[in-house]
């Protein structure tokens, strides 16, 4: 549940305050979030023929009534929030998905059907950890499209070389591995996540003892060193994001605290005046 900044620490007046309190109450979260679990696994369960056969029409009614339940909760936060609703990114996304849950699935939007599984991902919504994973994730996109382009370069050197030495060979396999670039590249992609890379290897060497040269050094590059770039690129980003989190909540801090003092200031001169009368 993500309240905008705007009424962050504002109280809503009347019914919208009533309804704001009640759709962002921990249990009624508690519920959604449940909800949007069990709805995936009875999604999940429609693909299986035998269950359908046999309790089809009750999957289909609980997905109803779950869809019913997610369209009244956002129609709430809406009449909660009205137009600063969607000026939270998070808020417009569970907003498409609901909206794409309600097109019909039948004619033209049949593979609409098959979208419903992405319910699942407004947990990214009510949980606070996974918003902030995947606030990192978007933050460390800059950092990662540098490294993506690093090894790219590094897959496509290695790819025309490979093809160069071993792509000669008439052996059925050196060309399915290295009998062109596109080729090379796809066994160079299966090398740098060793998948089989000793198969590959030791099948090369077979024809060209000395291919070892070429495969050690494109894996301590690949595998060894610019992967593991990612990971230092997200924890950072995870830091970064955990950073700004704590800003904010100091921020909230502080602006209670000043809100607060207003009260006592207020409370105060209230007091003298009553006295002074």
């Amino acid at each position: 549940m993500v309240r905008p900044v705007e009424l962050k620490h504002r109280n809503l007046p009347g019914l919208r305050g009533k309804i704001a309190d009640f759709v962002e109450h921990r249990h009624f979260i508690a519920v959604i979030s449940a909800l949007i679990v069990i709805n995936a696994l009875t999604l999940g369960l429609e693909t299986s023929t035998g269950l359908m056969a046999n309790y089809g029409a009750a999957f289909h009614l609980f997905d109803k009534l779950v869809v019913t339940i997610f369209a009244v909760e956002i129609a709430l936060k809406l009449y909660c929030y009205r137009l600063p609703f969607f000026k939270v990114g998070w808020n417009v996304f569970d907003f498409v998905i609901i909206v794409i849950s309600l097109l019909p699935h039948a004619g033209p939007f049949a593979i609409l059907r098959a979208l419903r599984i992405l319910r699942i991902l407004r947990l990214f919504t009510l949980v606070p950890q996974m918003r902030n994973v995947i606030g990192a994730l978007f933050h460390a996109i800059p950092g990662m499209a540098s490294v993506i382009g690093i090894l790219f370069i590094i897959v496509y050197v290695f790819s025309v070389l490979g093809t160069q030495f071993f792509g000669a060979h008439e052996s059925d396999a050196l060309q399915a591995y290295f009998g062109d670039v596109g080729n090379s590249m796809y066994t160079m992609f299966q090398l740098m996540t060793l998948d089989d890379w000793s198969d590959v290897a030791n099948t090369t060497m077979e024809s060209y003892p000395w291919a070892w040269a070429y495969f050690i050094p494109f894996i301590i590059l690949t595998s060894f060193a610019v992967l593991n770039l990612f990971i230092g690129i997200i924890v950072d980003a995870l830091n970064i994001v955990k950073e700004q989190d704590l800003k904010a909540e100091e921020e909230d801090l502080r602006t209670e605290i000043r809100a607060l003092s207003g009260k006592i200031d207020a409370l105060q001169d209230d007091i003298r005046k009553a006295r002074s009368d």
